[in-house]
């Protein structure tokens, strides 16, 4: 019987460039279509402006980037102890290797390995580890676990799609930042990882085609929508299904959803500028809880409004740990209302295993 680790991490992209992680503060102030109020810093929630500081939030940025640094290394050093067969990692194709010429709902990359280079998409400036742009990174993966997966949920009225090589790029930022990040301190990723794609982004992935939404690029959209994303219940049934399937494999697997949470570019309701906080801390108190009613009875509309589209792939770890009926032994919540998103990082050990 397979062994299961339970990992919540975030491929927050800001964190792999050098310099000053708020700059999208600055962005939604030079846009035109930014509402006047918002231009005034006595407009905004208090947090916020405490983060923002007289520095335009570099003490922030400083922090907040070594907090995560921090947790990406007691992430690694849980998957070291695990010492997993596999990594299973949830995450969304930004208009990456999924374009106009097909968008599947959900996508097990059963890759035997795939060569990317996360440097050469950018123009964010210099990354964290002054490497080369064109620097390519060989990502190990495991074909037959994939297959197995897919089989398995095919088998059980889930209607995946599955693919054997990439079709557009190697693998999208949400894989490639997670594995970069697992290995921040450069030792090597000996773990083979099966990247699951989630069509987060639904509404908005062609429309936007991976760009960060601004006001005026929000404006410019707001009539080109494509057809949703899956719903959140569907990606909490599918997680719950993958957990079935490991548990019942011959491997170890550590079952890891990656995304940031609320994300400002994405949350109209507050002018596309700061992140649904309130939100977040809500679904951050259910996940600690395991609150597992919280999570399934949430509507697509809601997951948008509040700018969880990336959220869907935490649905789905939700989803697995309710099934094998763990809660996190280690959870935190890194709020930035400047940043674009806060951050959760998530830790689901096996009881011999738990902190």
């Amino acid at each position: 019987m397979g062994e299961i680790l339970g990992l919540g991490i975030t491929h927050y992209p800001g964190l792999g460039f050098q310099g000053n992680m708020t700059r999208r503060i600055k962005m939604c102030l030079d846009d035109p279509a930014l509402p006047e109020r918002l231009r005034d810093m006595a407009n905004w929630p208090a947090p916020m402006r405490e983060q923002w500081g007289t520095d335009d939030g570099q003490s922030h940025s400083d922090a907040h980037r070594q907090d995560l640094v921090d947790r990406f290394r007691i992430a690694r050093q849980a998957l070291d102890e695990f010492q997993p067969d596999l990594c299973l990692l949830w995450g969304d194709d930004q208009y990456e290797n999924y374009k106009e010429d097909c968008v599947p709902a959900f996508s097990i990359l059963a890759y035997d390995s795939v060569d990317s280079q996360p440097w050469t998409h950018t123009r964010r400036g210099a990354n964290m580890w002054d490497e080369p742009d064109d620097k390519v990174f060989t990502v190990k993966g495991h074909q037959e676990a994939g297959k197995y997966l897919a089989s398995s949920l095919l088998d059980n009225g889930f209607d995946v799609a599955y693919s054997y090589k990439p079709l557009h790029r190697g693998l999208g930022h949400a894989f490639v930042n997670s594995i970069l990040y697992l290995d921040w301190d450069r030792r090597g990723f000996p773990y083979p990882v099966v990247p699951f794609t989630v069509n987060s982004y639904g509404r908005k992935l062609v429309g936007s085609q991976g760009v960060p939404l601004t006001p005026s690029a929000a404006r410019d959209i707001e009539d080109q929508f494509d057809p949703p994303g899956p719903q959140p219940w569907r990606c909490f049934d599918i997680g719950a299904a993958t957990a079935r399937a490991f548990a019942e494999s011959p491997w170890r697997v550590a079952l890891i959803a990656s995304s940031s949470w609320s994300h400002s570019f994405l949350t109209a309701k507050h002018s596309f500028m700061y992140p649904d906080v309130e939100s977040d801390k809500r679904y951050f108190q259910a996940l600690r809880d395991g609150d597992w009613e919280t999570w399934r009875k949430t509507s697509l509309p809601e997951a948008e409004d509040r700018g969880h589209h990336e959220l869907l792939n935490w649905f789905a770890l939700a989803g697995a740990m309710s099934e094998i009926g763990r809660k996190p032994d280690d959870i935190v919540f890194l709020e930035s209302w400047i940043s674009n998103s806060d951050k959760v990082f998530a830790l689901f050990r096996p009881p011999e295993h738990a902190a």
